[in-house]
C-alpha cells in the first residue's frame, strides 16, 4: 500500500462548496481508499491505496466527490515521497530568498509546459516573483506587495489546473504524513 495526500480546489469558499472535513474523509473511505485523515478544513488529505496511477486516483477521487456534493471538485494528488521532497525544495528556495513577507506554494495537476513555465517566471515584479518546480509553482512575495491581493503577481490565470497552500501548511503537513 503506497501513501498519498490529496488537495482538493475551491472548497468552503462559501456558502455553495461546502465540504466539511469529516465528509471528506467519508467520502474518500466510501472511494475504497484506507487510512483517512484530513487536516484542517481546506482539503487536505492523506489516504493510503493500491492503485499506482496519480490519475486514475485523481479521477477516482473528482466523480466521488462530484456525486457526493453535486458541484466539481478539482483534485491534486502526490505520493508521500513526491510531497516530502516538494516540502523539502518549498524549505530551501524559502531559505534562499530571506525576508520574504509570503510564500505560497502552488500544487499543479500537471507540470507546466516549458513555454507556460517561461510565462510564469515572467510575472517577477517588486512584489516578488514566480518560482515553477516541477508539478508546483512558488509565489515568492516580498515585504511591500499588497496583503490581501490574491494574486500579486498576476500568474494564476497561467498556472495548470491547481490549487495553493503555503508554506507553513506545506511543512506541517511533510513532517505529519510523509
Amino acid at each position: 500500500m503506497a501513501t498519498y495526500l490529496a488537495f482538493l480546489r475551491a472548497i468552503n469558499l462559501g456558502a455553495r462548496r461546502v465540504f466539511p472535513k469529516d465528509d471528506i474523509r467519508r467520502v474518500v473511505e466510501e472511494a475504497g481508499f484506507e487510512d483517512v485523515a484530513t487536516h484542517i478544513n481546506t482539503g487536505n488529505v492523506r489516504f493510503t491505496s493500491r492503485m499506482r496511477s496519480r490519475e486514475r486516483i485523481e479521477e477516482r477521487l473528482e466523480r466521488a466527490f462530484l456525486a457526493d456534493r453535486g458541484f466539481e471538485v478539482p483534485t491534486i494528488v502526490y505520493s508521500a515521497a513526491e510531497f516530502a521532497e516538494l516540502a523539502r525544495e518549498a524549505r530551501a528556495l524559502n531559505d534562499a530568498h530571506p525576508g520574504l513577507a509570503r510564500h505560497y506554494v502552488y500544487l499543479l495537476k500537471r507540470e507546466p509546459t516549458a513555454a507556460e513555465r517561461d510565462a510564469i517566471e515572467a510575472r517577477n515584479s517588486d512584489a516578488g516573483e514566480m518560482v515553477v518546480r516541477g508539478r508546483t509553482a512558488h509565489a515568492l512575495l516580498r515585504p511591500g506587495y499588497q496583503d490581501g491581493v490574491v494574486d500579486p503577481l498576476g500568474a494564476a490565470a497561467l498556472l495548470p489546473v491547481g490549487t495553493n497552500r503555503n508554506l507553513t501548511v506545506v511543512s506541517t503537513l511533510a513532517a505529519k504524513w510523509c
